[in-house]
């Protein structure tokens, strides 16, 4: 697992935003821009994606302690502060209801009332494969190869 893999699990199972990412790794002086942490967060085929160093995922890692269980001199409840991300998150308007679903028959073309169904049926059916004989059968390409084991040509 890569330290990107790492950073996004956390992310994701924290429920913490880009911005509050920035504000928790600044709490160890660790200074990083949105852009900065939106290209470890990006597919790794994408032109600006980066890989998460050692250092970046030390720093999160240890203010992120800070963050969630405070300091010696003002220490903080974990579960109050996962408590206050999840308020954060806007919820979802659940007001519009959704038309049902309603499944489309299999064959569409005969549930059409416009039109007959058409006579290419031939094409929906698979191909057949050739019957050989059972005296002439078909040499398989495998049996043509010759190995030499190793042996040189002499």
């Amino acid at each position: 697992m890569t330290n990107n893999d790492i950073f996004k699990k956390l992310r994701v199972a924290l429920m913490l935003r880009d911005d509050q990412i920035v504000e928790i790794l600044e709490l160890v002086d660790f200074r990083i821009t949105k852009s900065e942490l939106g290209a470890f967060f990006r597919d790794e085929k994408h032109e600006n994606y980066m890989e998460c160093g050692d250092q970046v995922l030390r720093n999160f890692l240890n203010a992120l302690v800070i963050h969630l269980r405070g300091t010696k001199e003002n220490p903080k409840n974990p579960n109050d502060v996962l408590a206050k991300h999840k308020a954060q998150i806007p919820a979802k308007d659940s007001t519009k209801e959704r038309p049902e679903f309603k499944a489309k028959p299999r064959d569409e073309e005969k549930s059409r009332g416009d039109q007959s169904p058409s006579k290419s049926s031939s094409a929906t059916k698979k191909p057949s494969k050739k019957q050989y004989p059972k005296g002439n059968a078909k040499v398989q390409v495998v049996e043509k190869v010759k190995y030499n084991f190793g042996k040189d040509k002499k």
